[in-house]
């Protein structure tokens, strides 16, 4: 079991150029990070408009990794094939390159959504999920068969309000049924359907293969300041309309006791990266929250 880091967690510090990817390695492997994954929102590694993969910039990024000794366990991206026709067919193809520059990164895996996180809460339905769950899946499997052929195994992220809660996540990778799809395991996630996060690392560790673990704050009442779907650090809603903020690690009010405890009890040995999207100084905040999941673990 390894614990590392997301490269998310310090967009804020890479987008206002305090820190490059780079010198994000480095500060992440210096914090004692055993992994890390990318998530290319604050940076990325083709061109935006011609998709040619920037494979210069890649390799810098694998030669500092290496040089710190701290693999790069994940690629992350965002996906959305509730899409029909040609637009289904590009969306498809755009992430089947998003596989492809995992494949040059030489990470094992990829995460990709199915469906956008920000879906309005009224698509949302059960019908709506019925609807939708065979394309999904179908794209799905169109991905990680290419991703098979490149050695990089995808994974769906329990993420938003429509692919998410163990039930739903549970039934995508069934339909799905391939050797090479997994899932990446949010336990902060898993609250915004409102279900029990140490439950759901419970329920689902058999099918895991990677682990997002984070804290929110969680109100009942309207702590002001509030969006619908707004995550990087403001209150927002869960579905069934309690509210969330970011939190550090183990100081939010999520019980990370007990999610550790269910998967280490399960026999999970996988990587876990840690994800913080709060409001406090990125950098500190994921220094304390990997020390706080490493005393956590080794206590549970």
């Amino acid at each position: 079991m390894r614990i590392g880091l997301s490269s998310y967690s310090l967009d804020r510090e890479i987008e206002r150029g305090s820190m490059t990817l780079l010198e994000a390695i480095d500060w992440a492997a210096a914090q004692g990070a055993e992994c890390m994954e990318l998530v290319p929102f604050a940076f990325r590694f083709d061109d935006k408009e011609s998709g040619k993969i920037d494979l210069d910039f890649i390799g810098k990024v694998k030669r500092r990794a290496q040089d710190a000794g701290i693999p790069l366990c994940n690629y992350s991206v965002l996906a959305d094939f509730c899409k029909e026709g040609e637009a289904l067919k590009k969306e498809i193809a755009r992430i089947c390159h998003e596989v492809d520059i995992a494949a040059e990164l030489g990470v094992p895996r990829m995460r990709h959504d199915v469906c956008g996180f920000r879906r309005p809460h009224k698509e949302n339905t059960l019908k709506d999920f019925e609807r939708w769950l065979p394309v999904m899946a179908d794209a799905a499997a169109e991905v990680t068969e290419h991703g098979k052929k490149r050695g990089v195994n995808t994974l769906i992220e329990n993420h938003g309000f429509f692919a998410n809660g163990c039930d739903r996540v549970e039934r995508i990778l069934n339909r799905v049924n391939h050797e090479n799809y997994g899932l990446l395991l949010d336990t902060g996630n898993i609250v915004c359907v409102d279900e029990d996060a140490a439950v759901a690392a419970d329920t689902l560790s058999p099918l895991t293969r990677m682990v997002h673990l984070k804290d929110f704050y969680i109100r009942t009442r309207d702590p002001g300041d509030s969006t619908q779907f707004d995550c990087a650090g403001s209150w927002f809603r869960s579905r069934g309309g309690k509210y969330l903020r970011g939190a550090i690690l183990a100081q939010g009010d999520l019980d990370i006791w007990a999610i550790l405890h269910s998967l280490k009890s399960s026999g999970y040995d996988g990587d876990i990266a840690i994800e913080f999207e709060g409001l406090e100084d990125g950098k500190y905040a994921t220094a304390v929250g990997m020390q706080n999941a490493r005393r956590i673990w080794n206590e549970v």
